[in-house]
């Protein structure tokens, strides 16, 4: 251990070795002093950006900080009822403006500053804060939104966090837009969030579309509600997007934003189209909707002691008792969708919503090919018995066959034909091939099952029983 000593005694004994070391030492007191001077002016400068957020709300009246999180007292609630309209100003300082710009960094690179500019000046009405509703408002907000009414009469329930963007279980009890609004006040303290717990209707309809919104948002699920909205929309020349149902859907390759003139496959969609003609109202209102058939499950039944007067069970007269399924992601999709339209309208940035109508011309070409197919079938098969148009052509492609031959799963040059040669041609004896193997099927004789795989025939079957669940609904 002593000649261990000695020899470091000797190292540090060396000049050079003292330098070395006095040198380190000062290097790192430096690193010291540097890291803590800058750590000082970090915390100083996040100490005055949060007072001169406060001192922001201190001379502007219409928004407390106190109301972010916590208990809800009689005064934070009434705040609540707060108006904002197009011309609430949003009084910013220079510091909480640089906040807003980093925090909307992305935005800004995507729609430029002109752009921005309208998205941040708009005012945004937002009917229904459930699933569809309380997405869409969240993601306006997050992308610089800064004057939003949302009207909801219903409250958070347990049943209602599967699916609601910002409710918490602290939350069970209180109005869905209270939630809202003391979500919104975390992410954008700035923003005007007026929070209308309020069932909407064609009475009070000036009072709560006032204001001169740029984007109203449909989405209500009860039907007779959501056309007064927009029958009121549309005759008093406010732009909206309505959502169709997102109950009972799970694909989301099916989600479609089109004019309700557009709309197909969807029963939500053909009621509403059909009701709104009987109002006059033939196009010009955008929807998001889902051309997936709603036939995979079922309403949930009433239990026995709702039977006999279900409407003592519901939350409001003339409001659905029985629950709809629902997967909770679906109204998330449904309502981004409908956010990420309203945005891309507001900041003038060019899009062309693609529906699945879009493939209308390959409908007409099945269509065609499938008339020459029967035109030549001979009397022994009863002759042409097309009984099919346009749209069902669509409807057996898409919903039943999935735009892929039985066969082979090919997706190019596609036909329909018949299955049974006996049957008529109808949708549920229609079936899906490419063209080379149509025309070879064609040739066929007696029963398909004595001419393809097992598998084949069970697939087929499977997808004509699936085909007689879905007509009911179509």
């Amino acid at each position: 251990m002593v000649p261990y000593l000695d020899r470091v005694s000797r190292v540090f004994d060396d000049v050079r070795v003292q330098l070395l070391t006095t040198a380190v030492a000062a290097s790192a007191i430096t690193a010291g002093a540097i890291w803590g001077a800058q750590s000082a002016r970090r915390a100083k400068r996040t100490r005055k950006l949060k007072r001169d957020a406060v001192d922001m709300f201190d001379f502007d009246s219409d928004v407390e900080p106190a109301y972010i999180g916590g208990d809800l007292d009689s005064k934070q609630l009434a705040h609540t009822s707060q108006v904002v309209t197009k011309h609430t100003q949003v009084l910013l300082t220079p510091n909480e403006e640089a906040l807003i710009r980093e925090q909307l960094a992305r935005h800004y690179a995507f729609f430029g500053e002109k752009g921005m500019a309208h998205v941040r000046d708009s005012f945004v009405v937002v009917v229904g804060a459930g699933g569809v509703g309380s997405w869409a408002a969240l993601m306006l907000l997050r992308s610089g939104v800064q004057r939003i009414r949302i009207i909801d009469f219903d409250q958070v329930t347990l049943s209602s966090l599967n699916r609601h963007a910002a409710a918490t279980r602290a939350n069970v009890g209180i109005p869905k837009v209270t939630a809202l609004r003391m979500n919104f006040a975390e992410i954008a303290p700035h923003a005007r969030v007026e929070a209308c717990s309020s069932l909407f209707s064609a009475e009070n309809a000036p009072d709560l579309l006032a204001g001169e919104p740029d984007y109203v948002l449909d989405c209500i699920d009860n039907m007779d509600t959501k056309l007064e909205l927009l029958a009121y929309c549309s005759h008093n020349g406010i732009q909206v997007i309505s959502a169709m149902g997102a109950g009972m859907k799970s694909d989301p390759s099916r989600v479609q934003i089109a004019d309700i003139s557009d709309t197909f496959e969807d029963p939500m969609s053909r009621t509403v189209r059909r009701r709104l003609k009987m109002l006059g109202i033939q196009s010009g209102i955008k929807v998001v909707y889902s051309i997936e058939k709603p036939g995979k499950v079922q309403l949930l039944s009433l239990a026995d002691s709702q039977k006999e007067s279900p409407g003592d069970f519901s939350v409001l007269p003339d409001f659905r008792v029985r629950i709809v399924p629902v997967l909770g992601t679906m109204p998330a999709m449904f309502g981004i969708a409908m956010g990420t339209h309203v945005l891309t309208e507001l900041a003038s940035f060019p899009t062309e919503p693609l529906a699945t109508k879009g493939r209308h011309a390959l409908y007409v070409r099945l269509m065609r090919d499938l008339g020459n197919r029967e035109q030549r079938r001979p009397q022994t098969e009863g002759g042409a018995q097309l009984q099919m148009n346009t749209d069902d052509c669509g409807y057996v492609l898409e919903e039943i066959w999935h735009g892929k031959s039985a066969l082979s799963g090919a997706t190019d040059r596609l036909a329909l034909t018949r299955w049974e040669r006996n049957k008529p041609m109808t949708t549920s004896n229609c079936v899906c091939m490419t063209k080379d193997e149509a025309d070879k099927h064609d040739t066929l004789t007696g029963c398909p099952k004595d001419h393809y795989p097992s598998e084949t025939v069970a697939f087929i079957e499977k997808r004509f029983e699936q085909e007689k669940q879905l007509s009911f609904v179509r």
